[in-house]
């Protein structure tokens, strides 16, 4: 618990590592501060959940974006995430079409998740990252924006760990050229999962 003078009508919390960290108005009554407490730990635990679906939500929301910007070509038999993609976001074998998405991308923006979804998707349709893969991607308005945020995160991470400016691909993945049948699909960026931060309107204290 954190309480700031600087702070009039909002109250904070997010995740610093296993703590939860709240921040209030300074002025706060241990009342409000009990209320406020119960109500942000409540709204950081829902947000979680909805940015951590279960396999059965990722595939549903797999569908849903296959339905959106594909009109349902891509079908995939699984959707699932996973533990072991190693510096992938996500990978995809068309052969079979199963789809595995990296759990580092549990708490990302939903908008990022849904670009790494879709971009496994769409090596349904294509295996290798030609021009017709790009245009399906295009559908995704946020495809450019979700590719820069997922580079940045690994940059961040990258440069934590050696203490050194990383080199950067380009591409979110990297597919080999040698397999027709397009292989793993690999989202080959390191990065890590983000913070959950939330930000509402308090009641103004009472005086």
């Amino acid at each position: 618990m954190r309480r700031s003078r600087n702070r009039v009508r909002t109250v904070t919390a997010y995740r610093d590592g296993d703590r939860t960290i709240i921040a209030i108005p300074a002025r706060f009554t241990r009342a409000q501060e009990r209320e406020w407490v119960q109500r942000m730990v409540t709204r950081l635990e829902r947000q979680e959940r909805r940015r951590r679906p279960s396999d059965v939500q990722l595939a549903e929301r797999a569908a849903g974006l296959s339905a959106r910007y594909l009109a349902g070509r891509a079908r995939p038999a699984s959707v699932t995430w996973s533990s072991n993609q190693g510096r992938r976001w996500g990978s995809c074998t068309p052969l079979d079409g199963t789809i595995r998405i990296s759990d580092r991308l549990q708490g990302m923006p939903g908008w990022v998740l849904d670009y790494v979804l879709l971009h496994e998707l769409v090596h349904l349709l294509h295996a290798g990252h030609g021009p017709d893969f790009w245009a399906e991607l295009d559908a995704y308005p946020r495809t450019d924006r979700a590719r820069g945020f997922l580079e940045g995160v690994a940059y961040g991470h990258e440069r934590a760990r050696t203490g050194q400016q990383p080199t950067l691909g380009g591409d979110v993945d990297d597919e080999s050229e040698d397999d027709p049948t397009g292989g793993d699909d690999d989202a080959g960026l390191d990065g890590t999962g983000l913070d959950e931060v939330d930000e509402v309107a308090a009641d103004r204290p009472e005086r």
